[in-house]
């Protein structure tokens, strides 16, 4: 790719007392996947040196200013990297959930999603974190996903999505009780996180994305014996859908759903809650999964495993997801960058919450 027209893609070490690091130095070690975007490194360079001796690799990188010198630089072929201090290593205990861990992840996710702001990076693509820690941190949301919402100023319907491979998952709620799932289910919801990740695929490179709507209820509520939400609210949505021309088919019952997903039928699955696809995607390749955030003004990605604090500092992390999420950042990045309208979803007139 030409150095002038690959996308700015933004790095994150995550929370420094997991794997993040070592991930990073295991991602950049590969000149494949760094061919695929101008890429800069923004992190603690005491972190950045642990990472590296932790896989046994070391890393070539230039160093830069600011995100806004990264775009446009000469060799932009050699991973940049902003120094940054965010956190002393004698706050950080290998393996736990802390404060001080906490702030540093905020402290440069805030960075570069300021300078996404800017139009100074088309992508951001970050290590593993840890919600506890960020709590502790200062992180005001249930998770990063609505901390990034608010950070950009966004509106509109948003969604975290689950990817493994070519099958893309929304869900309708997410990081809440599961008694409370049921009462989040509407048409309009539906109708927002089938839209949102329909859109989002097409970003993706999926020209016409074949989306899938799973059903909420046992045997997909058996008629109406085993529950309603199929007929009053599911079913409906997917009518709406299709109304507005986009070829969204279901409800399928949640049992058999990824079967269809798995035989390569289907694109993109909307679960009505978190646990309904995470599982499926989870079984079907826990160590290649990715994490998109959905409905953002800039593509954003991490691989969907967490910090794994159990392995952390013994060398032994697999750097499949990071690199999966790295090259989604990177086709995102490029439709980002070229102005392209299929970026995201258009602003929906329903509703301007998030997924909860």
């Amino acid at each position: 790719m030409n150095d002038m027209q690959a996308p700015v893609v933004a790095l994150t070490l995550g929370d420094p007392a997991g794997i993040g690091a070592e991930l990073i130095a295991r991602l950049l070690a590969r000149a494949d996947l760094v061919a695929q975007a101008n890429v800069v490194l923004v992190g603690d360079p005491w972190l950045w040196a642990e990472g590296q001796r932790i896989a046994g690799l070391s890393v070539t990188t230039i160093p830069v200013a600011s995100l806004a010198e990264v775009r446009g630089r000469a060799n932009a072929g050699t991973p940049a990297f902003l120094a940054v201090d965010t956190v002393a290593p004698e706050q950080v205990h290998r393996g736990q959930a802390e404060a001080a861990g906490g702030r540093s992840v905020l402290a440069v996710l805030d960075r570069c999603m300021d300078a996404a702001s800017r139009r100074e990076i088309d992508a951001i693509c970050f290590a593993p974190l840890n919600k506890f820690a960020m709590k502790q941190g200062g992180l005001k949301h249930e998770d990063e996903l609505h901390h990034f919402a608010e950070h950009l100023g966004v509106t509109s319907y948003f969604c975290e999505f689950n990817t493994l491979g070519d099958l893309w998952t929304s869900r309708v709620s997410s990081h809440v009780p599961l008694k409370e799932a049921a009462g989040l289910l509407s048409v309009e919801r539906i109708v927002a996180a089938a839209r949102l990740i329909y859109h989002s695929l097409q970003a993706n490179g999926v020209t016409a994305p074949r989306v899938a709507v799973a059903g909420f209820n046992p045997h997909n509520g058996d008629g109406g014996t085993c529950g309603r939400e199929e007929i009053d609210i599911i079913a409906p949505a997917v009518a709406q859908l299709v109304a507005e021309g986009l070829p969204v088919v279901g409800p399928y019952p949640a049992d058999t759903i990824f079967l269809k997903a798995r035989d390569g039928e289907l694109d993109a699955v909307v679960t009505m809650y978190h646990d309904q696809g995470q599982i499926a995607i989870k079984l079907l390749g826990f160590s290649k999964g990715v994490t998109v955030q959905g409905g953002l003004p800039i593509p954003i990605t991490t691989p969907a495993h967490g910090t794994a604090y159990d392995i952390a500092g013994q060398g032994k992390a697999n750097v499949d997801a990071t690199a999966n999420a790295f090259q989604i950042a990177c086709r995102m990045g490029r439709t980002y960058r070229s102005g392209d309208s299929l970026f995201g979803a258009p602003t929906s007139t329903t509703p301007t919450s998030s997924l909860s």
